[in-house]
């Protein structure tokens, strides 16, 4: 499917998710690799429930506060918009889909972040991930995903191969709705594959995702066509076509911040050793 043809799919330009508090935005994003264990406090039972229900504002945040993760990335980008609260709907957006409190983030502010959190513990591997703050990268949760997570799974690892499945879905990215069933949702998106040192997008692919369990989820009223954001195997909201252009070009951007690096971060955490 052509970017233009994907802008023209049910992709209102109403904001449905301005109804949505900044702390439930955010755990509907949260809440996937939370379920997994990867990431966040161990109660993902109380993060769905509360996410999916509204008006549990004070136990979101708590909540929110202990994704050691992103929660740095909505404080830098609140900080340099002089917004005061890190989960202001606009920044919990901003971190998530990107916008332009997203590209008003400097690099340099970015590039002192990532070295305040990360430089002693990425060693001699820093460096890339600097350099990708300064090469057109900017503060969107693809950042981590494309710059920041295949470094220090690396380390983790002990150089073990990354799979790419875990790039793609740990991402954010968009789909469009080809079919529901009950809590399951069907939906064509494109994938990612390395082509030389290169992360790139590869052809459309059909996935089945959930926008539930046991009808408690995020999104109602799903129709085929409609354009989705999607975290691991989940659907986190509907797209308006602004949120999709700009969740676009954020993954472009940091896609191209890391492949133009000399020593390309994914291309070094898919080598054998």
């Amino acid at each position: 499917m052509a970017w233009a043809d994907i802008e023209r799919v049910n992709t209102p330009d109403l904001d449905e998710s301005v109804c949505v508090s900044g702390p439930e935005l955010f755990a509907r994003y949260a809440y996937p690799p939370n379920e997994l264990g990867y990431c966040g406090p161990g109660e993902p039972v109380a993060l769905l429930q509360a996410a999916a229900e509204g008006g549990e504002e004070a136990l979101l945040a708590h909540l929110a506060r202990q994704f050691e993760g992103a929660w740095p990335y909505l404080e830098l980008i609140a900080g340099c918009n002089a917004v005061a609260d890190p989960l202001d709907r606009r920044i919990v957006e901003a971190y998530w889909i990107g916008n332009d409190l997203t590209r008003r983030v400097p690099p340099s502010a970015l590039a002192s972040s990532l070295d305040e959190r990360f430089s002693r513990r990425a060693g001699t591997r820093f460096p890339p991930l600097i350099a990708a703050a300064w090469n057109g990268g900017i503060a969107q949760h693809n950042f981590h995903v494309f710059a920041v997570y295949p470094w220090l799974g690396l380390l983790r690892a002990g150089r073990a191969r990354v799979p790419l499945d875990v790039l793609d879905q740990c991402r954010i990215r968009w789909g469009r709705v080809v079919a529901l069933s009950g809590d399951l949702v069907t939906v064509t998106s494109r994938g990612l594959e390395l082509v030389g040192s290169q992360l790139c997008f590869r052809g459309e692919r059909t996935e089945v995702v959930r926008r539930g369990v046991a009808g408690v989820g995020f999104v109602d009223h799903l129709a085929v066509g409609d354009m989705v954001a999607l975290h691991w195997d989940w659907v986190c909201e509907r797209l308006t076509g602004r949120a999709l252009r700009q969740l676009r070009a954020a993954t472009i951007d940091n896609l191209r911040a890391v492949n133009t690096l000399e020593t390309c971060p994914p291309a070094s955490a898919f080598e054998r050793g």
